[in-house]
């Protein structure tokens, strides 16, 4: 039955049906890591994300993938964000 699910769905329907709510589920759940972290680092990983999703998005749909371009900045946004964060909180001691 799984094979005949594969072969129905093209690349595009395939990437959009499973691959991308799988990166986003692993998103979310890597982001529940981020409880003993400062204030700056969580700020800076949900607004990372936030801009990297719209960013991607925008970019992504210029080649026909806007989804997959909206998952791939908002996973890379948010690890920039909250290493951007990261590094305030360091520096403001906390």
């Amino acid at each position: 039955m799984g094979g005949l699910l594969i072969k129905r769905l093209n690349q595009s329907q395939l990437m959009k049906k499973l691959i991308c709510p799988s990166l986003i589920l692993i998103a979310v759940l890597s982001l529940q890591g981020c409880s003993n972290t400062g204030p700056n680092t969580k700020t800076g990983a949900v607004a990372g994300g936030a801009i990297g999703a719209l960013v991607g998005g925008v970019i992504g749909h210029q080649s026909g993938h806007g989804l997959e371009g909206a998952a791939i900045g908002a996973g890379t946004g948010a690890v920039a964000g909250g290493l951007l964060g990261s590094a305030k909180d360091d520096r403001e001691g906390q």
